[in-house]
């Protein structure tokens, strides 16, 4: 069963993660972050990762720690529900248009979290949301889910558009990642022996 919840209470935010790898994509996401959701959703559907998210955080500040404290929580959901890693395919790589913009994802489940994101937004914020909350979130997602991720932005003039094929991006490369390989599926995906 590759499925994990987390739930995590700091005096910033409580968050609660609830994910299936082998889902459909079906999403229930409640942050109090309208923009935020509508990027989980995309997470969600493009990966085919079943999620539902419920995010308490201190708005009245900001949305940073709401933002970076759910990508702490799905990124410990991933490796919880990974678990060993045994038959996955581990990596993943997503080239994805998205009218304007054009964003390239690839990304490595081997527990070695590094984070290169070359996403430039013309606009400091979309909607109220802003824009560098993006790396944030990646950052948080990459650090705790052990991703060697790298995301980068070849084209975009509009950020609304910048952000959602970034996620869009990363969920389909998520996707391939934790997928099973079929010709491998009794064996950890590492000439290491583990991940």
């Amino acid at each position: 069963m590759r499925k994990a919840k987390i739930e995590r209470a700091t005096t910033e935010t409580k968050i609660s993660v609830e994910i299936d790898l082998d889902g459909t994509g079906r999403y229930d996401c409640k942050t109090g972050v309208g923009f935020f959701d509508h990027m989980l959703e995309q997470l969600a559907r493009h990966s085919l990762i079943d999620m539902t998210i419920r995010a308490d955080g201190d708005l009245h500040i900001d949305d940073h720690h709401t933002v970076e404290d759910t990508g702490i929580a799905i990124g410990q959901a991933l490796v919880k529900a990974l678990g060993d890693k045994r038959g996955i395919r581990r990596y993943g790589s997503c080239l994805l248009a998205m009218d304007d913009s054009l964003v390239r994802t690839a990304l490595d489940l081997s527990a070695r979290p590094y984070l290169v994101m070359n996403m430039d937004f013309p606009t400091a914020k979309i909607g109220s949301f802003d824009t560098e909350l993006v790396r944030e979130f990646f950052q948080a997602l990459s650090t705790h889910g052990g991703i060697t991720l790298h995301i980068d932005a070849l084209h975009g003039i509009n950020s609304h558009h910048i952000a959602e094929a970034g996620f869009k991006s990363v969920a389909r490369a998520l996707r391939e990642a934790v997928e099973p390989d079929p010709r491998k599926s009794d064996e950890i995906p590492s000439t290491k022996g583990m991940l």
